[in-house]
Order: structure tokens, then sequence, then C-alpha cells
């Protein structure tokens, strides 16, 4: 059991209060650990979720330790940009799943990193060996591999010092007049729909993304993009606030989109880092995947009227 302390913000409901702190915990899993009698406030017990509380309130729980899973290793070809003892660069296939979740135990990255090297850091867990940051499942491109828990935690400071080299490709809808531009927005949870991310002050963590145009369309744009910051679907919810999602992108973009493709256009196409035991700057950089030449002769024929 961890012992979970947080001392509200604002005048608001018990629930929402804590499933917003706490990302990972749904408003169902919130609403068990009350009606179990787990959760209290300023040390006396809760009994109802939809408990309103003042700021300065304090609430405490136990959260359980999650379900130890046992993860097996697949022999799935994986694309490995560089190898050696402390990190790997692994080139992520579309459709990939970087880590084991409900619904998604095998056939993931994690699986495939199991198979082929006994040594893998076990700062994230059982679950997530090796993993220092994610992409999501229809996102291409490269990912920072740590085989030691002392590449891991040098890798991991360099991310949260913003030092890390990250560059993305997109295509988005519409047509950016601006060479160059930067989104700097919060983002956090959605608090209409707990599956999404969204631009917020309300529970937004700061977030920034900067963006160059890579060439132009009559309705669409393919970018580059720098992340500063890296939040959760950073350039999809960034690039949806400011008018242009990204194509194909089910959760932030166009409802009915004149040129469909299953997942969002998105690669991450280079990325920049200091390897934790030599000091050296490494720098490894990925082409687009086929799917992109696809989509774009689409637009050029769907423009041209083909």
């Amino acid at each position: 059991m961890t012992m979970i302390e947080i001392i509200v913000k604002e005048n608001k409901r018990i629930d929402a209060i804590i499933s917003n702190e706490i990302e990972d915990l749904s408003r169902s899993y919130v609403t068990k650990l009350i009606e179990d009698g787990q959760v209290f406030v300023n040390g006396e017990v809760v009994t109802s979720k939809k408990l309103k509380l003042k700021v300065d309130d304090v609430i405490t729980f136990e959260m359980p330790e999650p379900e130890v899973l046992e993860v097996l290793a697949e022999d799935i070809p994986i694309e490995i940009v560089y190898e050696d003892d402390e990190v790997m660069i692994i080139n992520k296939p579309i459709g990939m799943v970087v880590h084991p979740a409900p619904g998604n135990y095998t056939g993931t990255l994690v699986n495939a990193l199991m198979f082929h090297s006994e040594k893998l850091s076990s700062i994230n867990g059982v679950v997530r060996p090796g993993i220092v940051h994610r992409i999501d499942k229809d996102t291409s491109g490269l990912l920072m591999i740590a085989k030691t828990n002392n590449a891991h935690k040098s890798l991991a400071a360099q991310l949260k010092e913003h030092t890390i080299k990250r560059k993305y490709v997109a295509i988005v809808h519409g047509r950016i007049g601006s060479e160059t531009g930067t989104v700097n927005a919060p983002i956090g949870r959605s608090a209409k729909d707990r599956l999404k991310m969204t631009v917020t002050e309300r529970n937004g963590k700061e977030a920034i993304t900067h963006f160059s145009v890579l060439e132009r369309f009559k309705n669409y744009t393919m970018i580059e993009c720098q992340l500063e910051t890296g939040r959760t679907h950073q350039i999809r919810v960034h690039m949806a606030y400011i008018g242009h999602p990204l194509l194909g992108d089910p959760t932030y973009g166009v409802k009915k989109p004149k040129i469909k493709n299953d997942g969002q256009l998105l690669h991450a196409k280079l990325l920049g880092f200091v390897h934790p035991t030599t000091g050296e700057y490494m720098e490894f950089e990925s082409k687009t995947p086929e799917v992109f030449d696809i989509m774009l002769k689409k637009i050029k024929g769907v423009e041209l009227g083909g």
C-alpha cells in the first residue's frame, strides 16, 4: 500500500479532485475507494463521492499496489537503430503499443525488447522495463530504451530538464500561413472525457511545441514539430487547439474528413541526447514511413481533382 496525501487547492467534489491529481486513477476507481471507506478528509472517513471540499482540506488514502503482471518475452521483429551496453534506440512501427496495459498484454514493444535483451532497466517495474518515454500506438519513430538503471536515471533527468532534442513530422488539416510558430499552452486531463487531454489552466502542466512548415497544400500542411516539453498527446492536442488537427487523428481530429487514415499522421523523426556513460552527444534520424507518401499522393490527387 502507498499512502497518498492531497492538499485541496480549489473548492470541488472529492472524486474530481482525486482523479485530477492522480492521473492513473479513474473516477470509477476513486468511487470504489470511497465506497470501501478507504478515503479520509481531515482524518474523517468520507462516505460520498459528491462531498464538496474546501481549499486546504487534506485528503488521505492508501492506494493498493498495482497487480503484478507477468510480461512474457515474444519473438517480434524490431528495428534497432543503435545499441550498446547502456542504451538502445528503436524505430517503432505504426500500430505497435509501447508497453503492456489492460487490453494489450502481448505484442507490445516491451514483449519484443524482453526477447531481444536480458538487460533492461527495472526503474519502471515489470510492465515497463527499459521504457524511459513513450509514443502513441499509431505514432511511428524513434524511442530511447535504457538497459541499466543508471542510464534510465540519466535519460529521465535529461527529459525533465528539456535537454533532449525531439523532432516530429506530421500532416495536419488546413493551410498554415506562417513559416514557423510556437504553441505555449498548458495540457491536462479533460474533465469531460478522462481518456482525452486538453488545453486547460485548471489542472494543466506547462507544454511548449515549436513547429515549422515543410510543405503546403490547399487544405493540408506537412510540418515539423520540436518538443520543448513532453506531455501526453502534446502535438496532437496543441495542433488541434490552434485549428490544425492531425490528419487521421481519431481522438482530436476532424470528424468527417475528405481524406481518411487509420491513425494520426505523426512520426518521431529525430532524437538527440547525451550518452549516460560517455557524455557524448548522440543524434539519430528516421525516415517517415510509407503511409506519409501515400497520404501526400492522395492529398495532391484530391486537390488537383484526381
